[in-house]
């Protein structure tokens, strides 16, 4: 959704970014990987309740991420390995990011069903509207790239990320800030898999 509605902005940004990193001559592959490092040091953070700190490094590991696509677009290294890498390495990194949440969160009251229900509806809907995308596509339900990229949906990994930090920050203040985060976004990422679900039904 950010890059649909800011598509410009973000290549403008993305493109200043490469030509900056790209002078360090480090492989596009190499930032993706390193990208796990803070993320599983926020996980720690978070598991010894430093949530400052674990937004700070999930931070520094999206801005990361956002390094070796920029630097791959701009040094013309764009590959379908690389493009698989950072998607294997997204998944980790957010998955590390629940995990810590799930820790940090323990014993939190949170409504209607307990935390760790939450943490795993979050998971299911971080995970589904990929999967959705990739199965359509194997499946030959639709093949089409420009149909794939046109699924869309409420929310998806950046602002799913984006919100989640938000709730971070302000949880330093009130944890009631985060739980309504982690809700919010479960709620919010599984409609996306729905609405994705039936634009393949649709077609």
């Amino acid at each position: 959704m950010l890059k649909s509605s800011f598509g410009r902005q973000v290549e403008w940004i993305s493109v200043k970014i490469g030509i900056v990193f790209a002078r360090l001559r480090i492989p596009p592959n190499i930032w993706t990987i390193l990208a796990l490092a803070p993320a599983i040091i926020g996980l720690y953070a978070l598991y010894q309740k430093m949530l400052f700190e674990a937004v700070v490094l999930f931070f520094i590991s999206g801005f990361i991420d956002a390094i070796d696509g920029a630097v791959a677009r701009v040094t013309g290294s764009e590959s379908a390995i690389g493009a698989f890498l950072d998607g294997v390495v997204d998944r980790y990194v957010e998955i590390f990011l629940y995990i810590g949440l799930l820790t940090y969160l323990s014993g939190t009251a949170t409504p209607i069903i307990p935390l760790e229900a939450w943490i795993i509806v979050l998971v299911f809907g971080a995970l589904m509207p990929s999967f959705i995308t990739a199965y359509a596509d194997h499946r030959g339900v639709i093949t089409e790239p420009e149909k794939l990229k046109r699924m869309g949906g409420l929310i998806e990994r950046a602002e799913r990320l984006n919100i989640l930090y938000l709730g971070m920050i302000l949880g330093i203040f009130d944890v009631i800030y985060l739980v309504y985060a982690v809700v919010g976004v479960a709620v919010l990422a599984n409609l996306t898999a729905l609405q994705r679900t039936a634009y393949v039904l649709r077609h």
